[in-house]
């Protein structure tokens, strides 16, 4: 008789083994916050046709939020499903890739012509690139790292420096190029085998100094002076920290590879040293 649960014990494995079933429901609650997330991007894209370039930033910005969410409140109340799963990585590239593309594109990249809308097309399709090697790479990639440059980070880039030069005055035809250097930089980091740290070992069950509370007060407080320029340089820092941990590891002489082991594609192994 069916107790309800998802364990199941097949012929196929050892007796008394129980197998985990991977579940197949829809559950609302992480959903809810997977949409807000898309809705995030789509209203990004929304204020940009309008030439509301601040506010496309932002909309940027709450996504990602939204996005660092779904997840964990997924697995705080145990509603992981597959379906949840697909639907975040649709919605990511929603956000983190077509609506930083076009944003960054009406805002100062229109302006280069076949350039502007290259350098566009390059971010968008390394921001699917980079979700896709996500999704297959999961099982073998070393939690503590990022392979690559993650797409919400890659977009608060983008979006970031928009914001930046939005708010100082700038219009983005005076910094066309430097525009598409930094979606290009933001793209291609995406797909390269440079390592960024994921903080994912970081627990918030366990206690911690109350020094480390007091950081944090001050971090929201200088935030708070001047969001745009602490956001956009916090992450310019982590958008360089990658590759200043890959060449530690270089120098170190350390494995730079985040690929332990492969056993599912082997023919993979050669490519991410």
């Amino acid at each position: 008789m069916h107790d309800g649960s998802d364990s199941v014990t097949t012929g196929e494995a050892d007796p008394g083994v129980v197998v985990r079933k991977r579940r197949k429901g829809i559950y609302v609650l992480p959903n809810l916050f997977t949409l807000a997330a898309l809705f995030g991007g789509f209203y990004a894209i929304v204020m940009a046709i309008n030439g509301r370039f601040d506010l496309a930033a932002v909309g940027v910005f709450c996504a990602m939020v939204l996005d660092s969410l779904d997840g964990r409140v997924a697995r705080m109340t145990n509603t992981q499903s597959a379906f949840g799963e697909q639907m975040d990585s649709l919605s990511d590239m929603v956000s983190f890739g077509a609506a930083p593309a076009l944003i960054s594109y009406v805002w100062a990249l229109k302006e280069l012509g076949r350039w502007g809308w290259f350098a566009a097309f390059v971010y968008c399709a390394c921001a699917a690139l980079r979700l896709a090697r996500f999704n297959v790479n999961t099982g073998v990639v070393d939690k503590r790292y990022f392979q690559g440059l993650p797409s919400p980070a890659a977009a608060a880039l983008v979006a970031g420096f928009i914001w930046l030069c939005t708010d100082l005055g700038v219009r983005g035809g005076e910094v066309t190029w430097a525009m598409f250097v930094v979606a290009l930089y933001a793209g291609l980091t995406m797909v390269t085998n440079v390592p960024f740290y994921s903080f994912k070992d970081v627990s918030m069950k366990r206690s911690v100094p109350f020094a480390v509370i007091v950081m944090i007060a001050l971090g929201i407080a200088v935030i708070n002076i001047d969001p745009p320029t602490v956001v956009f340089g916090v992450f310019v820092s982590y958008g360089l920290s990658g590759y200043v941990i890959y060449g530690w590891r270089k120098l170190k002489g350390h494995q730079t590879s985040l690929i332990s082991t492969s056993t599912d594609e082997p023919e993979e192994r050669g490519l991410h040293k």
